[in-house]
C-alpha cells in the first residue's frame, strides 16, 4: 500500500499560498482527497476551523446536465465573489473574465467544446466563494489563455491557496512556499517558489562536483578552464535576449488581461506566447550550461 503521510503535521495560516510538487505516484492527489475528507485517514485527524470553506478543482471535471444554459450552471453554485480590497464580481462577470461572452453565456452546455467545459467547471469552483481554494493539476487541463486569466484571478484571491502543478512558471507566480512530496509519506516544507527549489536542488550535486574538481586541480596543478571568446559573447547575448523575451512575454500576458485580444486573435496570440515561453526555457538551459563553467 502507498504510504501518503508519515508523521505529517501542519497548521495552515491565513492567506498562505502553497504549491505541491513531487514525482508521480507520491500521493499528491491522494493528499488533497484526504484534506477534503474524500478519503478517510487510517490514523490521525484533520481539524478545520468553523469558518473554513473549501472549493476543490479536481481532475475529474464537471458532469454536464443537458438542457442548462452556461449562466444557469454557474448560478447554481453562487452569484458573486468578493475579491481583495473590497471588490467583487458577479457570476456573469466571472464568466466574461474566463472568455465566455454574454452571448456564449446563454448557450446550452452540451454545445460547449471540451476546453470550454473545463473552463466552465473552473468557474463553478471559483464562484463558490471559498476562503481555501484547492487546485489539482489545472495546468494539465486548461489552455494557455485560460491559465493566464487564472493566474491574474489568483493574484487577487484573498484566501488560502493549495495547488498541485508541474508548471514552474505558473507556480512561481502564485505560490510562496512548497510541500515537496518525496515518497513513502515524507513531505518537506520548502520556504520558496518552484524556481527557488529547483535552484536549491541543482546546487546540491553541483557543490560536490566543484569540490571534486578543486581537489583534482590542487593535486595536478592544472589550470581552471576558461570560457572561449565565443562562449563569452554568447553568454552576454543570452542575458540580453532573456530580458527582451520576458518583456515580450509580459506584453502578451497583459493583452489577455485587459481584453485587447479579440476572439478571432486568441489562437494566434496564444501560439505566439507559447513560442516565447519555449524560447525562454531553451535560452535558460543554455545560460545554465555556460554559467556552470564560470562556477568551476
Amino acid at each position: 500500500d502507498l504510504k501518503i503521510l508519515d508523521k505529517f503535521e501542519y497548521v495552515f495560516k491565513k492567506g498562505e499560498r502553497i504549491g505541491i510538487i513531487g514525482k508521480n505516484g507520491t500521493g499528491k492527489s491522494s493528499f488533497l482527497n484526504i484534506l477534503t475528507q474524500q478519503i478517510p485517514l487510517d490514523a490521525g485527524k484533520i481539524v478545520a476551523g468553523e469558518t473554513v470553506k473549501i472549493s476543490y478543482y479536481t481532475q475529474k471535471g464537471i458532469k454536464i446536465k443537458e438542457g442548462q444554459k452556461v449562466i444557469e450552471v454557474i448560478k447554481e453554485f453562487g452569484d458573486y465573489i468578493p475579491l481583495a480590497k473590497g471588490h467583487k464580481i458577479s457570476a456573469s462577470q466571472l464568466l466574461e473574465r474566463f472568455l465566455f461572452s454574454r452571448k456564449k453565456q446563454y448557450e446550452f452546455v452540451e454545445k460547449l467544446s471540451g476546453g470550454e467545459q473545463k473552463r466552465l467547471y473552473l468557474c463553478t469552483v471559483l464562484i463558490q466563494n471559498p476562503n481555501f481554494l484547492i487546485l489539482d493539476e489545472p495546468t494539465n487541463d486548461l489552455d494557455i489563455v485560460t491559465l493566464n486569466v487564472l493566474e491574474n484571478f489568483l493574484l487577487d484571491f484573498p484566501g488560502n491557496l493549495l495547488v498541485v502543478s508541474h508548471d514552474r512558471y505558473f507556480m512561481d507566480k502564485i505560490v510562496d512556499s512548497l510541500f515537496v512530496f518525496e515518497g513513502q509519506g515524507k513531505i518537506t516544507n520548502f520556504p520558496g517558489n518552484y524556481s527557488d527549489y529547483r535552484a536549491y536542488e541543482d546546487s546540491q550535486p553541483k557543490i560536490e562536483v566543484v569540490k571534486e574538481k578543486v581537489d583534482k586541480i590542487q593535486k595536478t596543478t592544472a589550470k581552471v578552464p576558461k570560457l572561449s571568446y565565443h562562449e563569452k559573447r554568447e553568454f552576454e547575448q543570452i542575458e540580453k535576449d532573456l530580458v527582451s523575451l520576458n518583456n515580450e512575454k509580459s506584453t502578451y500576458e497583459k493583452k489577455f488581461v485587459d481584453g485587447s485580444v479579440s476572439p478571432d486573435q486568441i489562437q494566434e496570440v496564444s501560439q505566439k506566447l507559447q513560442n516565447i515561453i519555449n524560447e525562454i526555457e531553451a535560452k535558460e538551459e543554455r545560460w545554465l550550461e555556460i554559467s556552470m563553467k564560470l562556477d568551476v
